[in-house]
């Protein structure tokens, strides 16, 4: 297959390392498949530090907090700090700080696991729902109803193993019938890796069923908003053309690349084949692409 202009595989890593100050590596797909480290990541990540890099890891898996991911790089034998991880989770509980939710005096009710909850009690904000409601059933006998809380003022949407009709039910009511209930969602990603040897439906599903029963379109704070970035350009006071984004995925790093200002990299340790890559039908197209980012040190 030829390939064309805009879709080059990084021949000459050492451009790309002169130009780049910052990266930012996707981690399902990139660092690791389930939980095993993709060969070569390790190595690759310490020559970046020792070129004086900085180096940032984003999910946009909600399921855990930036402590709990912090633990699964020590056990996969990552040299990663707390404060270089950003996870949807806290993107999610950055987003409501930012609109100082926490004032209002409502609620959160949580589509997902114990990541959002966790970053949600670190800045001191209400929460319902999420692992919680795991086993709840809705009474649909004649008569029956779901009696949703009306302090509710927002409904989160993350990754959840447990979904079930009860939350999707208490979740539309909080929003169809809460005057100003915020619909928000930690991403839309198709597909997941949650074992490495097959894909799994994604978070896109959850927030898919939500939206198919109020009409409503989510505020997405993972990839590929702008929330991250801007949050590490005012952190770090970084120029974006000096940051990289790195990820297998082309709907949601890549494109959180392009729409930022940043470069891109896909790696095709991930879900990405490069036949997808290639395909007319493909309009996202990175700087480069390489078969993982061992490549970066090749």
């Amino acid at each position: 297959m030829t390939e064309g202009p805009s879709v080059r595989r990084l021949a000459q890593p050492k451009d790309l390392l002169d130009s780049t100050e910052m990266f930012i590596f996707d981690c399902d797909g990139v660092i690791w498949r389930g939980d095993s480290v993709i060969e070569g990541v390790p190595e690759t990540l310490d020559h970046l530090r020792a070129m004086g890099k900085t180096l940032f890891f984003v999910t946009n898996n909600s399921t855990k907090s930036r402590a709990a991911y912090l633990k699964k790089f020590t056990g996969l034998g990552l040299n990663v700090s707390a404060k270089e991880i950003l996870s949807s989770s806290f993107a999610a509980a950055g987003y409501l700080e930012q609109i100082k939710f926490k004032q209002t005096g409502k609620k959160v009710y949580i589509i997902g696991e114990a990541g959002i909850e966790d970053e949600l009690d670190l800045i001191g904000i209400p929460h319902i729902g999420g692992p919680a409601d795991k086993d709840k059933k809705p009474d649909m006998s004649p008569g029956g109803r779901v009696e949703h809380d009306h302090d509710v003022g927002a409904v989160v949407v993350g990754f959840d193993r447990h979904i079930n009709y009860y939350k999707i039910q208490f979740a539309q009511l909080c929003i169809n019938e809460n005057p100003g209930c915020l619909f928000i969602a930690t991403n839309l990603d198709a597909v997941t890796h949650l074992t490495d040897a097959q894909e799994w439906a994604g978070n896109g599903s959850m927030v898919g069923a939500i939206k198919g029963c109020t009409g409503q379109e989510p505020i997405v704070v993972g990839k590929p908003s702008a929330l991250m970035i801007d949050y590490i350009v005012e952190k770090f006071q970084i120029a974006k053309d000096k940051i990289c984004m790195v990820g297998d995925r082309l709907d949601t790093d890549v494109l959180f690349g392009k729409q930022n200002g940043l470069s891109s990299v896909l790696t095709l340790s991930g879900v990405t084949t490069e036949e997808k890559l290639k395909s007319p039908d493909n309009k996202i197209h990175p700087d480069f692409y390489v078969d993982s980012i061992a490549d970066f040190v090749a």
